[in-house]
């Protein structure tokens, strides 16, 4: 099995494919755009929670941009909860929503909160960060 290389701190990365959970569509649009100008290879756009869980089971994404409230849900940081405990690498999370306040702080700490409107060069920039630790990351940090 190959070594990953070791990435430092402040070391960019390449942004891959980005699931992008957001119901507003004229926004949906505006981000998709954004992440294909900023180097995202694929972008797959998700209205609901459902949706965003399809294609999770189908593929993992490199990266995760989700709005907090869906139509569907009120809770949609529960996805972030999601792949952040599934697996050893979790994509790269980012929230983007117009109430950041409504995230709990343990959810918030997954990932950069965008509040809305925001630069789409904020979500380059938060994307193209290394993850962060996931919880069994964290833990096993915390004990070492």
């Amino acid at each position: 099995m190959a070594k990953q290389p070791v990435r430092t701190r402040g070391e960019k990365i390449a942004l891959g494919s980005i699931l992008l959970v957001e119901d507003d569509p004229l926004i949906a649009m505006a981000i998709e755009q954004a992440l294909l100008d900023g180097g995202a290879s694929s972008v797959t756009l998700c209205r609901t929670t459902e949706e965003a869980l399809a294609a999770l089971r189908d593929a993992k994404p490199d990266g995760l941009v989700l709005d907090v409230h869906l139509a569907d849900r009120d809770d949609g940081w529960a996805l972030a909860e999601l792949v952040n405990s599934v697996g050893p690498k979790p994509p790269r999370i980012v929230f983007s929503t117009g109430a950041p306040q409504d995230i709990p702080p343990e959810i918030a700490e997954l990932g950069p909160v965008l509040q809305k409107p925001y630069d789409p060069a904020a979500l380059i920039a938060a994307l193209s960060e290394p993850p962060k630790a996931g919880l069994l990351g964290r833990i096993k940090s915390a004990l070492t």
